[in-house]
């Protein structure tokens, strides 16, 4: 199972191909995050419509989106890294943003007529387990870790 966070670029030796790339933080940088997590879930074998691949599209929608609005740092570009560990089943997510953490991310009550603030509780359930962890010099990788077999 891939653990903690990837701050080298060593590949643990079960992350088959893993995708590293960077996006401007902006909105289209996001929308190109998560359609590049597609397309690499699609060459690891997962069909667009599967629900491995929904799953992951909504996780990196959620996690790209919450670095953009909330990451956002003038002349900084975010960060997706994409691995599978076919051993494990899991399809590891992680997101890099240039601010610094005051908080770690947690999944807040919505509002129950509020028309955003359900990212992370979507993330929450979708994800085997999710975080974040500080990057080094500066900023936060939130990542969460994705299930490519329906649980039971």
């Amino acid at each position: 199972m891939l653990t903690g966070t990837t701050t080298s670029d060593e590949e643990p030796p079960t992350d088959i191909g893993a995708l590293r790339a960077r996006f401007a933080s902006s909105p289209r940088g996001a929308r190109f995050a998560r359609r590049l997590a597609v397309r690499r879930m699609e060459e690891w074998g997962y069909a667009p419509e599967s629900d491995a691949s929904c799953a992951v599209a909504l996780v990196v929608g959620e996690l790209t989106a919450n670095a953009v609005r909330h990451g956002h740092v003038p002349g900084h570009d975010c960060r997706l890294r994409l691995g599978l560990d076919a051993g494990a089943g899991l399809v590891r997510i992680e997101v890099s943003d240039a601010a610094a953490a005051k908080r770690p991310p947690a999944a807040p009550p919505p509002a129950p007529d509020g028309e955003s603030g359900r990212g992370l509780l979507l993330v929450d359930v979708l994800a085997a387990r999710w975080g974040w962890t500080p990057r080094h010099p500066v900023g936060k990788t939130v990542w969460a870790e994705v299930p490519t077999e329906p649980t039971t």
